[in-house]
């Protein structure tokens, strides 16, 4: 029988090559706009993976379209409903954020579990305005490592060990990311020494902790109270709170409908009895939307664990965190969907097993928020 430390690291093992693995099915369509050739020619089919990027794909994308394009320099970005993508939000999260199907849908329909995202594709007219400039492989690289080195300094106090990284293994690590290639990333990320996070996602209570002592003469270790801090990216949309079916909601039409957050959830001690949830992370992550929570909801996880947020930062200014709209409209709101990595998750279950098993190569948790939000 194996030991249970042995099955944990089993299931951490699957959870990353599934994570790894995931992908979203994409139709894209060249805009008529660039349309230089008649027929019109034929979307793309392709899966585009979870944790990649949209640039990625351009080289296959234009090959497919290159007997329609126009001729001139190359501006490619792409377009859901009218909306410019970001192209440094990682491919699932778009999905997630953008075209995402309820649990409640696909049990009550079979054909519904299944969706794609339709973009159109343009290759001029880039807004300047709406999105950062895009150099194509080379910018998606360097926001990928700039990422990393956010993420490496929250969880350990400095960026250190990826400043400190050969060329080689910098090279190694990116095209690991980009061909989906989950030993070799976990070659080179290895060695980066960030992870995993506290297995048991456990916090000791105040009476835990007073017990623990009178029953050991033995000191505390000095790294016992070494925060455990996780980097956790937010992606809150607003939708309306009398939805039934979350595929109903009006599509995002602009930026100023989802808060771009970065807010580190922090914690001092990890040990006892009491489990630190996905629900109560979510609590001190976004309290604007938890006030009013259910009677008795997990008051022992939040009386006992001695957690705080830090103040949230941005990668770059357009990244922006929470409109004043937003901002007033967080008091007459409440959470509706949450998903992580394409899967809507039991509220109960350990963060940190979360943070661990589902986070993107960036070290990031990418967690997508769906807001209920009562008309004004």
């Amino acid at each position: 029988m194996a030991a249970p430390h042995d099955e944990a690291a089993a299931w951490s093992e699957e959870a990353a090559r599934r994570v790894w693995a995931g992908a979203v099915p994409l139709q894209v369509h060249l805009h008529d706009a660039d349309v230089t050739a008649l027929p019109p020619p034929p979307p793309f089919l392709t899966l585009g993976p979870r944790i990649g990027y949209l640039p990625l794909l351009i080289p296959v994308i234009k090959a497919h379209f290159s007997s329609a394009l126009p001729p001139g320099v190359d501006t490619v970005w792409f377009e859901y409903k009218g909306l410019p993508l970001k192209w440094y939000v990682p491919i699932g999260v778009l999905f997630d954020l953008l075209c995402m199907r309820s649990r409640k849908t696909m049990e009550s329909n079979s054909k519904a579990a299944f969706s794609l995202l339709l973009l159109y594709v343009h290759f001029r007219g880039y807004p300047s305005e709406i999105l950062s400039p895009c150099e194509g492989e080379d910018s998606v690289k360097w926001s990928y490592m700039t990422s990393l080195k956010e993420a490496t300094f929250i969880i350990t106090g400095n960026s250190k060990s990826v400043m400190n990284m050969s060329h080689a293994d910098q090279v190694a690590l990116w095209e690991s990311v980009m061909k989906g290639n989950v030993d070799g990333y976990k070659n080179i990320s290895t060695r980066l020494k960030l992870g995993p996070f506290e297995d048991d996602g456990l916090v000791r209570t105040a009476s835990a902790e007073r017990q623990r002592q009178q029953n050991s003469d033995e000191p505390e270790s000095p790294g016992s109270s070494k925060p455990c801090r996780v980097p956790v990216r937010l992606y809150v949309r607003n939708v309306q709170e009398d939805l039934e079916y979350i595929e109903d909601a009006v599509p995002v039409s602009d930026w100023e409908g989802v808060s771009y957050i970065n807010r580190p959830f922090e914690i001092r001690k990890v040990e006892g009895r009491s489990y630190i949830t996905l629900e109560h992370a979510l609590q001190t992550l976004l309290p604007e939307f938890f006030s009013s929570k259910p009677a008795g909801a997990l008051d022992s996880a939040a009386d006992s664990s001695d957690t705080t947020n830090s103040s949230r930062s941005s990668q770059e200014a357009e990244q922006a965190l929470a409109s004043p709209r937003e901002a007033g409209a967080a008091k007459k709101a409440r959470v509706k969907l949450v998903r992580v990595q394409g899967i809507e998750l039991d509220m109960d279950i350990p963060f940190l097993w979360v943070a661990s098993n589902l986070k993107n190569p960036d070290y990031y948790l990418h967690i997508c928020v769906y807001v209920g939000t009562r008309k004004q």
